[in-house]
């Protein structure tokens, strides 16, 4: 089966309580840890599922893994202001998700794909205690303007004046129905049990978001914290060209996966591995 979020895997689905947040997560244990714990943060519309086909191998090579629905996505209920659903919200809430985890001895390498990895920098300059961090498919600041832009700036009128099983309908007869039926019905849920507030409320810090670069890349100097910017070939959100010049700015390492776009994670996981595999044993070393 091609991999998607319906790829089988080993992990147990659990509760992660912390101040505040009460969030849905797959949580992987290795057999014979390493004493690190990946923490894999979604995008916008997406879900801990993104990460399904990195499960298994992440836990084979002994890391822990957690992947997280965020406040208002899927299976984690969420709060009633579309404010605290803006990165650094949301940060301080991955902040203290990887403070706890941190605390029990666990290093921890946190991994933000798309507004995710927005969120994931504000949780970095929140001060969470990371022993590296990883942007997949993210960017500088607020998303350009292009077709997915362009998706968000038509969908949000209807999304506040009709309801999200209105957008719905409309994505559905925009994209077609995802094969086979079980992925359809996955993708159609989480969609579906999202916090409307929560997909308005990131759908304005999408939109919005300053570029934070240089502030990251101080904190990163500081920590010091190791990171990787990681994109597909053909990323259709931010362009190829910014997420290097973001690399360069942050020092950071770069890397380019083949066969993929917007979502290495199930477009081409054996390649996105082949990165991040050796990049993160050789960070925590």
């Amino acid at each position: 089966m091609t991999a998607s979020q319906i790829t089988r895997h080993g992990a147990s689905r659990v509760q992660v309580t912390l101040p505040g947040a009460e969030l849905a997560a797959l949580r992987a244990q290795p057999a014979e840890p390493v004493g690190a714990v990946a923490v894999l943060v979604p995008g916008y519309t997406g879900s801990k599922e993104d990460f399904s086909a990195l499960l298994n191998p992440l836990c084979s090579a002994g890391l822990s893994v957690l992947a997280l629905d965020l406040p208002g996505q899927y299976e984690s209920p969420g709060p009633g202001c579309e404010q605290d659903y803006y990165p650094d919200p949301l940060g301080r809430t991955v902040a203290a998700l990887v403070a706890e985890l941190a605390a029990g001895g666990d290093r921890v390498l946190l991994l933000g794909h798309s507004y995710g990895g927005l969120v994931c920098r504000s949780a970095v300059l929140a001060g969470a205690p990371v022993t590296g961090l990883t942007l997949l498919d993210s960017g500088p600041g607020a998303l350009p303007q292009g077709e997915r832009r362009a998706l968000i700036d038509a969908t949000e009128p209807v999304m506040r004046a009709e309801g999200i099983e209105t957008v719905q309908r409309l994505l559905e007869a925009r994209d077609g129905i995802a094969e086979p039926p079980e992925l359809a019905a996955l993708l159609r849920a989480r969609f579906l049990r999202s916090s409307t507030v929560g997909l308005l409320g990131m759908a304005t810090g999408l939109r919005t978001e300053p570029d934070r670069v240089t502030e990251l890349a101080a904190a990163l100097r500081t920590g010091p914290i190791p990171c990787l910017v990681v994109f597909g070939e053909s990323d259709d959100a931010w362009p190829v060209a910014v997420q290097r010049d973001m690399a360069d700015r942050l020092g950071a390492a770069v890397a380019m996966i083949p066969d993929a776009a917007h979502s290495p994670s199930t477009e081409n996981p054996q390649a996105l591995l082949d990165v991040l595999l050796p990049i993160w044993m050789g960070w925590l070393a």
